[in-house]
């Protein structure tokens, strides 16, 4: 039997031990940096397959290792994040979560699902590959600075040094049974605004007495605007389009009708594909915000919480791995897909190793399943574990093999 043929049917064999999994994680969420139980509970699974691995990793993150033949030749990194987000979920699922305000509703209970299902295909064919699977279970994705960049630092890309690292999506506008891939640039880097704008306080019918601070800060939020807030690329420091987001979904007065507040705070987000120009924005920024307050004779401060880098897919390691799954899918299920400003904490591993950053079709709208991640009713398909798991497998094994 072909060696695809063999993924498929263990595949197929271990879907419903992979359900379970899935629905076991979605049942018992946990928040960023405080996945102990999931940890426990993904240590156990790898345990019972027989599948080496440590712990400890920040704290909750696991390194899993699976060695084939000749096992120093190459290493392929998977991986796998295991937080939930602070949302309360709505679904009316016998899973639903059992944690009031905590949710999967990113779809890391897959994520976590699907690498241990490939994980467990992966250990049964070690005979049938050349090289090493180091499978990462990663905490904290969802806020700064992210749990990639810390098991970076705690040295999840060496001993085995990682060659190649592959990561997958879940991705609710794409229909079950398809898949999509993006080579080079992906996804943005992503920075949170902070600006205090510091006034004068008094009562309103004062006029003489007071300096407005939620005057100065819709002027800085006008003068950025007309800056950067136009839709569309921007031109950068050397004349190109850079897709660039720059938005503010926050101002807080804590006044009153006849209270003019003492300051004002604006947070916002600030999103973009090129890092030079990502410094430059943080320096205009800067200038703006002084601009407007000297104008004013206040002091006003912006902060920058630097967050992900962008997201690049390796082009050739891409390519390959779109060659790969249109194999194992066939060639209309496989898609190119465009440019996103949303960020992912893969995207520190992306900037060290060739990497291969992939979506996984979960939705399926005959069957109503089409709630976006970060929402209440979020939830999948899950003939996709299926897939997600075959297609993890068959990449791996692929590079491994090439």
């Amino acid at each position: 039997m072909a060696l695809t043929a063999i993924i498929k049917d263990l595949a197929k064999q271990y879907f419903t031990k992979v359900l379970e999994i899935r629905r076991h994680l979605h049942q018992h969420p946990e928040l960023s940096f405080k996945e102990f139980e999931t940890s426990k509970y993904i240590q156990k699974q790898l345990s019972e397959a027989g599948i080496s691995f440590t712990t400890g990793h920040v704290e909750t993150g696991i390194i899993a290792l699976i060695k084939g033949k000749n096992s120093g030749k190459k290493t392929i990194l998977l991986r796998a994040d295991m937080d939930a987000l602070p949302i309360e979920e709505k679904n009316n699922v016998t899973y639903k979560s059992e944690n009031p305000g905590v949710m999967h509703a990113c779809g890391h209970d897959v994520h976590s699902a699907i690498s241990l299902g490939a994980a467990f295909i992966l250990n049964d064919l070690k005979n049938e590959f050349e090289g090493t699977v180091k499978i990462m279970f990663q905490p904290g994705e969802e806020v700064l600075p992210g749990g990639a960049s810390l098991m970076i630092q705690a040295g999840v890309l060496e001993e085995p040094k990682v060659d190649k690292a592959i990561a997958l999506h879940v991705f609710p506008s794409m229909e079950t049974g398809k898949v999509g891939f993006k080579s080079g640039m992906y996804m943005a880097s992503t920075d949170e605004l902070y600006i205090t704008v510091n006034g004068k306080g008094g009562h309103a019918a004062m006029v003489a007495e007071y300096i407005n601070p939620l005057i100065i800060a819709s002027e800085i939020i006008l003068e950025i605007n007309n800056q950067y807030m136009l839709p569309g690329a921007l031109k950068g420091t050397a004349g190109e389009n850079i897709p660039t987001v720059l938005a503010f979904g926050k101002i807080e007065g804590k006044g009153a009708t006849n209270v003019i507040p003492e300051k004002v705070d604006i947070a916002g987000t600030f999103r973009t594909m090129d890092e030079k120009w990502r410094e430059s924005v943080h320096q205009q920024l800067n200038n703006i915000v002084k601009k407007v307050s000297d104008k004013y004779n206040v002091d006003s401060v912006l902060r920058v919480e630097k967050g992900y880098p962008f997201l690049v897919n390796d082009e050739n390691f891409t390519n390959a791995c779109f060659c790969v799954a249109q194999n194992y899918l066939g060639n209309n299920n496989v898609e190119e897909l465009p440019l996103r400003m949303t960020a992912e904490d893969f995207a520190f591993i992306t900037q060290k190793v060739p990497s291969c950053f992939f979506r996984l079709g979960t939705g399926n709208k005959a069957n109503g399943i089409t709630s976006g991640v970060h929402t209440s009713t979020f939830n999948i398909d899950e003939s996709a574990l299926e897939i997600g798991i075959g297609l993890m497998a068959q990449l791996t094994l692929s590079e491994l093999n090439s």
